[in-house]
């Protein structure tokens, strides 16, 4: 793509500076695709890898959700697919991390990890505000609870941006990484809140029914953990937390809307 992709675009600023309407643009487009993959396609698929290094940009910087080397049929007469654990860090699904539970719910959760970076340019599993926060998404919760939710917003952005675009942006992020899959909207019902056609839900997230293993660094753990157990290397998850490829192979961009 033209464009490379939306992390370089995010995270490396002398390369592509996003003015707001493109980064809602983009937004809505990653939003269009997944609704695409879950609901209207034939084959309905679970991607397991949202992240912005998936999302590429084309000359008009239109999102293509790209990789399909992790991806999943979605049988309709299952309830969900257990499956080995593959997908990087910051952007997978507390239930799917944990006990490989995988429904379409697990991409609702990885596109609202994706779309609070694209508000705030900040990287997830990077961005450490202070001590008591471990991610974006950790500090999210926090602001979400002090009613400042306007602080995500990418200080670069100076007062360029649309107030009412943004916070429905942050809302439908947190509730799409709700710790709970069956409070998480379909991705058409995100798709229809962030173009404002559904008032947005409001639901609060409470990571502490997880406990610790909400966080990155004991997800880590405990993922090293489960391969030093595993005698069986097809047993063992597969993942990082560096924005990698994770035992994926490379695919070419997808139009998906």
């Amino acid at each position: 793509m033209e464009n490379n992709s939306l992390a370089r675009a995010l995270f490396e600023r002398s390369v592509l500076k996003l003015d707001w309407a493109t980064r809602y643009k983009i937004c809505v487009g990653i939003a269009r695709g997944l609704t695409f993959l879950h609901e209207e396609s034939t084959i309905m698929i679970v991607h397991r890898d949202i992240k912005a290094t998936n999302v590429l940009l084309d000359g008009n910087l239109n999102a293509k959700i790209s990789d399909f080397g992790l991806a999943k049929l979605n049988e309709g007469e299952n309830t969900h697919i257990s499956t080995r654990i593959a997908g990087t860090i910051g952007y997978m699904a507390p239930e799917y991390a944990l006990w490989g539970y995988l429904t379409d719910k697990a991409d609702v959760y990885s596109f609202g990890v994706v779309t609070l970076e694209i508000v705030s340019g900040k990287n997830n599993s990077n961005y450490r505000p202070d001590d008591t926060c471990t991610c974006l998404l950790d500090w999210a919760f926090v602001l979400q609870q002090k009613g400042s939710l306007m602080e995500l917003v990418d200080p670069n952005l100076g007062t360029e941006f649309n107030e009412k675009e943004a916070e429905r942006m942050i809302k439908v992020a947190l509730l799409c990484t709700n710790a709970s899959s069956k409070l998480r909207p379909t991705m058409s019902a995100a798709l229809r809140m962030l173009e404002g056609q559904d008032i947005i839900p409001e639901v609060i997230s409470d990571p502490s029914i997880y406990g610790k293993d909400m966080r990155i660094s004991p997800l880590r753990d405990h993922y090293q953990h489960m391969e030093m157990q595993s005698s069986i290397g097809s047993l063992a998850p597969n993942f990082s937390s560096d924005g990698a490829q994770v035992g994926s192979s490379s695919s070419s961009a997808q139009d998906l809307h």
